[in-house]
């Protein structure tokens, strides 16, 4: 599958993502970084990348319908910093990459996931 991240979630996860065989790309190394949602969700869209964020703008089904675009996985950890979001995401990854993102808008929360 392939994934961008958006810049809000920390790096280490490229490696993550490639370890187990994914295909990722950044908003940073794509120098996308502080770009408006519309762009960011335009590029992964015609990428077919789904994309990784912590931003719930992004999460708004009116906004953003899910099945005009690559997918999207929004991280809602319950505490905020750089090393508890990754390790919230980690933790999560497993589950998530088990589920068919394309077209999907992913919700991640500590108490459940939720697929729309």
């Amino acid at each position: 599958m392939l994934f961008k991240l958006d810049e809000n979630l920390p790096s280490e996860l490229v490696a993550d993502l490639e370890a187990v065989g994914h295909g990722v790309e950044t908003v940073f190394t794509e120098k996308l970084s502080g770009a408006p949602d519309e762009i960011v969700v335009q590029v992964a869209r015609t990428e077919g990348r789904v994309l990784f964020t912590l931003d719930k703008g992004i999460g708004d089904i009116r906004r953003y319908p899910p099945e005009a675009r690559g997918g999207v996985v929004l991280f809602r950890p319950s505490s905020s910093g750089r090393g508890e979001v990754l390790s919230f995401v980690r933790r999560k990854l497993p589950e998530v990459l088990s589920i068919d993102l394309n077209g999907r808008l992913l919700v991640v929360s500590d108490r459940a996931l939720r697929l729309r």
